[in-house]
């Protein structure tokens, strides 16, 4: 189906907030806009690091919940699979035809264990984290019950104090335990370090990555004294993927910010010292707001405040401008800071959000853009999908 058929019946600022073809002047406001040359830079970037490093680059579904985007990382960049963090998200992912999924995550509800031993039957590859021997029973008697197989890796709580064992002995007891047990392969080890990614400090990550990537060297070694040899060692983030990829033991990334950046990640510092939003990837996704008040000569209010992002990271700020400041917002109104007064009823900007991924699951579609010009409006697939 084309653009033109799939968007006939739509009606703009109503169903959309933009249909292909319109100018971008004319797209209507607070929505999620992608600027597809950037996007598409940063996704053959990284596509074009994890091949030269032998790395398999497994794209994180959770920042963008969209099977397009998805798709667009799998024929540019050669992404491999996805990663899904829900059963519901993973869902959506199998339903739009991506073939290799991970729920980078832990399932234990029976019926949603039931759920995911269901989708290998629409013709994907399924990977599930196990950090419990007593998952493993429950996991295997639903892929009996359906037929199927279910991949497991172990999870190592490497430095995030979230999901995951602390020690080679459980990892290998609970690969034991999934390589015997029916309908369930063991396939490897799950070794994300989420709690530095955001430290500004390339050191300090450095030193953070150093003590993840011993703990899951000698988890390996402790695999394989046990002929249990992982086929996969997967982690890796947006600030960190230099790390696991120059590591010798992980063979698999799992990056997902780097595609769109937002203002957190983009005031960590690289190894020179540089933002990495200034060299190392380019800001692709904004929230396109309008002015729409400006009754105070300071302060101008534009129409994205709190619905229109998440603020958990701090204040969206406005790209590519240095005489306005984004400074407060409501649950409908953002404060703009214009000392100056430059800006009038009606002008739009671009905000960097703070955070794109809980940013993403509030909005229903990204408008892509370029030359001033919509290309494609894409629906956030899995927007909401959290169980």
């Amino acid at each position: 189906m084309n653009a033109q058929d799939r968007f006939a019946s739509f009606e703009v600022g109503y169903d959309i907030p933009a249909k292909p073809g319109m100018d971008e002047a004319d797209i209507q406001t607070p929505c999620l806009i992608l600027d597809l040359d950037a996007l598409e830079r940063n996704v053959k970037k990284m596509g074009d690091y994890a091949k030269a490093h032998g790395m398999r680059h497994r794209s994180h579904g959770k920042m963008h919940k969209s099977v397009d985007v998805q798709k667009l990382q799998e024929r540019l960049g050669g992404a491999v699979g996805v990663c899904c963090q829900k059963v519901s998200e993973a869902e959506v992912f199998v339903r739009g035809g991506i073939k290799d999924v991970l729920v980078s995550n832990q399932v234990r509800d029976p019926a949603k264990i039931d759920r995911l031993a269901r989708l290998p039957k629409l013709g994907s590859r399924i990977i599930v984290c196990v950090d419990d021997l007593a998952n493993v029973a429950d996991l295997s008697a639903a892929a009996v019950k359906h037929g199927t197989k279910l991949e497991c890796f172990v999870e190592i709580d490497c430095g995030a104090g979230r999901c995951g064992v602390n020690t080679t002995q459980d990892v290998v007891a609970i690969a034991k335990a999934v390589e015997a047990a029916p309908g369930l392969k063991f396939t490897g080890i799950q070794a994300y370090q989420g709690a530095m990614q955001h430290m500004d400090r390339y050191e300090d990550r450095k030193a953070k990555l150093d003590a993840a990537i011993a703990m899951v060297k000698d988890a390996v070694q402790g695999l394989k004294a046990n002929g249990l040899t992982p086929e996969l060692v997967s982690g890796g983030g947006t600030g960190s993927y230099y790390f696991e990829s120059n590591s010798g033991v992980y063979n698999e990334l799992q990056c997902g910010s780097y595609a769109f950046m937002d203002a957190d990640y983009g005031r960590i510092l690289d190894k020179d010292g540089r933002r990495i939003d200034q060299g190392e990837w380019e800001n692709a996704l904004f929230i396109l707001t309008s002015v729409m008040s400006h009754a105070k000569a300071d302060k101008a209010i534009c129409d994205a405040g709190l619905k229109a992002q998440s603020v958990d990271s701090g204040l969206p700020f406005v790209y590519g401008r240095t005489d306005v400041k984004y400074i407060k917002c409501s649950d409908e109104h953002g404060v703009i800071e214009d000392p100056n007064g430059v800006l009038k009823v009606g002008d739009k900007l671009k905000l960097v959000p703070g955070h794109c991924d809980p940013t993403c699951n509030v909005h229903d579609w990204y408008v892509g853009v370029r030359g001033g010009k919509v290309e494609c409006v894409w629906p956030v697939s899995a927007r909401g999908k959290a169980y």
